[in-house]
């Protein structure tokens, strides 16, 4: 602080910039993280990144009943959305140390999704 107690415009903006750099690192981690999630007992996989995006999916020759498309589908819902929770836990990992830096939150930022 400077005298007076005025905060440095300086040592603001530098962190400010430090911080970005930082969010950036781990949102570039984030897209390259891989995480998988199941269904079924293992008879589908979903592979997703860590920011959400599908990469995979690998479903079991026993799973394929031409009788039953339905719980195939339901399986491949469940195994993606499981995969995205994982991806969710990673970003919350990886980015909840850089949002506290941010005012107390993302959610203090007022954006939509954050």
């Amino acid at each position: 602080m400077q005298p007076g107690g005025q905060p440095n415009m300086q040592e603001i903006m530098k962190q400010a910039q430090e911080m970005q750099q930082q969010l950036q690192t781990a949102q570039q981690e984030l897209a390259a993280a891989e995480v998988n999630g199941t269904a079924g007992g293992g008879l589908v996989t979903a592979t997703v990144t860590g920011s959400g995006e599908l990469k995979g999916l690998v479903i079991d020759p026993k799973a394929v009943d031409p009788e039953d498309t339905e719980t195939l589908a339901d399986m491949v819902v469940a195994a993606v959305r499981d995969a995205n929770d994982s991806a969710q836990e990673l970003m919350a990992e990886k980015m909840g140390p850089l949002a506290g830096g941010l005012g107390g939150g993302m959610g203090d930022l007022g954006l939509p999704g954050m």
